[in-house]
């Protein structure tokens, strides 16, 4: 998944603004979590797009995939 051009992207997860670095000409950051092969599974069937790094290292940890509640924007 690559950054859009109108901003970040956000995890779907947690609500928090991010850079996939998928597209990007380096390794992604997410490509230094080790997740075993479930929870890719799992995660792949309850998201769609990619998850920011501070979520995905929590997964792999044994957080919930629930997560923290969203962001919310301000008004």
């Amino acid at each position: 998944m690559s950054t859009p051009v109108d901003g970040p992207d956000r995890c779907p997860r947690c609500g928090s603004a991010f850079a996939c670095g998928a597209a990007a000409p380096g390794p992604c950051p997410c490509s230094t979590v080790t997740l075993d092969a479930a929870l890719r599974a799992r995660l792949r069937a309850r998201f769609d797009g990619c998850l920011c790094l501070d979520c995905l290292r929590a997964l792999a940890q044994g957080a919930p995939l629930a997560g923290p509640a969203p962001e919310t924007a301000a008004h």
